[in-house]
């Protein structure tokens, strides 16, 4: 065992050609830094003698509850209507929901044998068409095909139509006409006449109409 001396560090003279000591001595090389660990697992010899595996662990059956929707069905099939039967039906066929998220436990998906899982490889890029600007030109005719295609398409739309003006809009939708309203006091808009120098009712419709 080393034994480590401490030394005052006001008394420490400084060494000619060496860097300032911290006035504690190391230990020699023979001497390991940190904690020492004894091991557990036996080491190499204990991992030739055996092969350590893990036991797979059981998966819980969870239970599921009843299907009543589907019972209640296979028991009208069957001409149950009371609910005494319906109650004997339920005990001799117990239905059970199916559980959707344990279906890849119960059957695994199908796959050939050749079947390759991951991405395909995309087909590499033509840096040639690209620096001749391929794409654009393909892009620009695509347009003014388009708009080619648009144009004959309104010419044959517009052949046997008659453009429709301002006129012609009047005369199938004529305006209506404004009713002609006097201003009035608001006190008097309800006031009746009080002289009515007519004879009778009819005339005084009559000349009210040849006014009008």
């Amino acid at each position: 065992m080393s034994l480590h001396f401490s030394f005052n560090f006001t008394l420490l003279q400084a060494e000619l050609g060496k860097p300032q000591r911290n006035c504690y001595t190391l230990p020699g090389l023979d001497f390991s830094y940190g904690l020492y660990i004894h091991r557990t697992d036996g080491g190499v010899p204990e991992a030739i003698g055996h092969w350590n595996t893990v036991k797979p662990r059981t998966a819980l059956v969870q239970k599921m509850p009843r299907d009543f929707i589907t019972m209640n069905r296979g028991a009208l099939k069957a001409g149950y209507t009371t609910a005494p039967e319906f109650r004997l039906y339920y005990k001799a066929k117990d239905i059970r929901c199916k559980d959707e998220r344990s279906c890849f436990k119960r059957c695994p998906p199908k796959v050939p044998a050749d079947f390759t899982y991951g991405i395909r490889t995309r087909s590499c890029t033509p840096f040639f068409d690209l620096l001749q600007h391929k794409y654009r030109e393909l892009w620009m005719e695509q347009q003014r095909a388009l708009t080619v295609a648009q144009r004959e398409e309104k010419k044959k739309s517009q052949k046997g139509k008659v453009c429709e003006t301002r006129t012609t809009f009047l005369r199938k939708h004529p305006p209506r006409a404004k009713e002609e309203s006097f201003w009035h006091l608001p006190r008097f808009e309800k006031v009746g006449p009080h002289l009515s120098t007519f004879p009778a009712c009819d005339a005084r419709k009559a000349p009210f109409s040849a006014s009008h």
